[in-house]
């Protein structure tokens, strides 16, 4: 257990030193009554998380003079490209906002919109190669970013106290996947694993558990029939709206991955042990501003790591820490 708190310090630490470095490129000057107009490419509008990162968009684009558009690619990196691409070839937007579906197939269409002389903004996942640092990966663009290896070892870390409140000895954690093969879940999903394994916990990691309640359903009725001694479910917090009825009468602690109300409202009566909570809407708005003060001609970070930025419990949500806290959106 202490060697993975030290390991998750030490690497928050080295994704979360203050930027001393500004977006690169030279920066676009705007006059100020000049409405600005944002195209956020988000993940899908289905789901909950994007919807809150747009609603914290369209909040702050309101009140700043600009105006915004959702761009729905539903989780399809090759659509989100063509997306991407069409906007920089008609010159729609002045500043994009991009939740990156595929960050690799990602970098060549934002690499052209940089070149057309918009504004990007990475917000939430990394668009290049690496899953561990909140770095830009792309000259020029300005990132705010949860690195996903960050986020699964803040998992692990919820998880591994979560064994402590259910079982005085040998703990078994299920973590569930969100999507198979997805870069993003992949790297969120090895790096929760190899922190589980090193606190001690033994962990079983091959169901996925998606992002709606009924794939979560299904996941935990799976572990169920093939590990009943499960002490420790950790998967979207979608999925464990799905999973925890099934647990009715087992001493199974959960942890959640997102701050949704429903989330949050499990933490706080105890059904849930904790929820790594992104405050998604604040961090929308944040985008936004960011993009809109360098379209203006303002200097900006290139590097802002969400959870440092955003809360002051890096994002580790449990009864006390988001004790008086409201939560961003809803599931």
């Amino acid at each position: 257990m202490v060697g993975v708190t030290a390991a998750l310090a030490i690497s928050i630490a080295a994704c979360s030193k203050p930027a001393t470095s500004t977006a690169g490129g030279a920066p676009t000057s705007v006059a100020a009554d000049k409405q600005l107009k944002i195209g956020f490419f988000g993940f899908a509008k289905a789901n909950s998380f994007a919807q809150a990162a747009w609603a914290g968009v369209q909040s702050y684009a309101a009140a700043n003079n600009a105006t915004a558009t959702f761009l729905d690619s539903n989780f399809d990196g090759p659509t989100q490209v063509n997306q991407l691409q069409d906007a920089v070839t008609s010159k729609r937007y002045d500043i994009v906002i991009v939740q990156a579906n595929d960050g690799v197939a990602m970098v060549n269409p934002i690499k052209q919109a940089i070149a057309a002389g918009i504004v990007v903004v990475v917000e939430f996942t990394p668009v290049g190669g690496k899953f561990d640092t909140a770095e830009p990966q792309v000259p020029g663009t300005i990132n705010i970013i949860d690195p996903p290896t960050v986020n699964g070892e803040g998992l692990a870390k919820l998880g591994l106290e979560a064994c402590k409140t259910v079982t005085g000895g040998a703990c078994k954690v299920a973590y569930l996947q969100g999507f198979a093969n997805y870069p993003l879940d992949t790297a969120r999903t090895e790096a929760a694993v190899n922190a589980l394994k090193a606190g001690g916990a033994t962990v079983v990691s091959n169901f996925v558990g998606g992002y709606t309640p009924d794939a979560g359903r299904a996941a935990m009725q799976n572990l169920l029939q093939s590990h009943p001694d499960v002490n420790v479910v950790i998967g979207s917090s979608q999925a464990l709206q799905g999973a925890t009825p099934l647990a009715k009468g087992k001493k199974i602690g959960f942890v959640g991955n997102g701050g949704s109300t429903q989330a949050f409202g499990f933490v706080n009566d105890g059904t849930w042990y904790g929820v790594y909570d992104v405050p998604e809407k604040s961090e929308g708005a944040k985008a936004a501003e960011l993009g809109i003060a360098k379209a203006r001609g303002k200097d900006v970070p290139a590097s802002t790591v969400a959870c440092t930025a955003l809360t002051k419990f890096e994002c580790l949500g449990t009864k006390e820490t988001l004790k008086g806290l409201t939560a961003d959106y809803s599931d």
